[in-house]
């Protein structure tokens, strides 16, 4: 088995446990109990791992990351629009 799926085994599992919050927050519009510095901080640190997944051109880091840029700025966005 290549390692390379380990990443992406990993890369599904952690994107995944994303998808809950931003279901349920996009439902709900509730991000009150959503720190707002937690989630800049975190999307930062998204931006920059998708960054360096592209560098390596890593594709487990540049899928997973994408996808979980992507919730994670609409967590983001609705936290800043409802918070």
């Amino acid at each position: 088995m290549n390692d390379e799926w380990f990443g992406y085994a990993a890369a599904l599992l952690t994107t995944a446990s994303f998808v809950p919050q931003a279901i349920m927050t996009i439902r709900t519009r509730n991000t009150t109990g959503i720190s707002l510095a937690m989630y800049v901080i975190f999307t930062i640190g998204v931006a920059l791992w998708l960054v360096y997944g592209i560098a390596l051109g890593s594709g487990p880091m540049m899928v997973a990351n994408t996808v979980t840029l992507a919730l994670a700025a609409t967590i983001l966005a609705l936290k800043i629009r409802y918070g």
